[in-house]
């Protein structure tokens, strides 16, 4: 009877093992490098789950290593983590790693840039990691944030303006949404309220229409609140993804 015992339990062992070998997600390139670290990046950013981050970090450097021909995407999105980790350490009065992690920030986001220009992804990632984290930078690098977040929403403009109603309402409601706030930080008043017209024109009945409102109807309110991260970023995303890919 232990004999079959044991024999039960080393078959457990050996089925177990097997699971774990099935192939990573990394490895499906059926699935984006977006559609695989955003859920982490962005639901972190937005919980303060440093966890999450993390994780979305250990993957990003199998990513780099696995997929080289987008090696500027992952980079855009390690400039993100990076940047949080700067943000908490400026919040934790950290000033020296504050400095590193910024620093490295800049450079994972230049060398995106540097690799492909062209990707509105690096323009994406870039301009919305900004856009969620740079009122919580000290100035002068705050201000040079949301430069940065509006330089890449105007890349992003010019490349999906004419395709903008074509866009799934994710999608065109984070661009228009990153434009105004951007312009809105920057101090450019009438293109804020251009964009803001813009969402309230291609954005009705979501929910990016009730902050836009709110911000026409009352400008001052717009220092202090969001358009942006409005109906994104939930757990489960890719958790779907992987689903709806074995079902084919």
């Amino acid at each position: 009877m232990k004999a079959i015992f044991r024999m039960f339990l080393a078959a457990m062992f050996v089925t177990a093992a097997a699971a774990q070998t099935i192939e990573s997600p990394l490895s499906d390139t059926r699935l984006t490098v977006h559609t695989l670290v955003r859920e982490d990046i962005f639901a972190g950013l937005l919980a303060d789950d440093v966890d999450r981050v993390a994780r979305a970090e250990k993957n990003l450097e199998v990513l780099l290593e696995k997929r080289p021909t987008a090696k500027h995407l992952s980079l855009a999105w390690k400039g993100g983590a990076k940047m949080y980790r700067a943000v908490r350490a400026h919040e934790a009065k950290q000033h020296d790693e504050f400095k590193q992690y910024h620093q490295q920030a800049l450079d994972c986001f230049a060398e995106a840039r540097r690799i492909n220009s062209a990707d509105g992804g690096v323009a994406a990632v870039t301009g919305g990691i900004y856009v969620v984290l740079a009122d919580r930078l000290p100035n002068p690098q705050r201000e040079a944030g949301w430069s940065q977040a509006y330089d890449n929403y105007q890349s992003l403009w010019k490349q999906q303006a004419n395709i903008v109603d074509k866009l799934p309402v994710h999608m065109r409601g984070e661009l228009l949404a990153g434009l105004a706030q951007s312009a809105q930080r920057t101090g450019r008043k009438q293109e804020t309220a251009e964009y803001l017209d813009k969402i309230l024109a291609y954005m009705r009945d979501t929910t990016y229409e009730a902050p836009a409102k709110r911000w026409k109807e009352n400008p001052e309110s717009a220092a202090t609140t969001s358009i942006s991260c409005k109906n994104c970023h939930e757990s489960g995303r890719l958790a779907a993804r992987i689903a709806s890919l074995e079902k084919k």
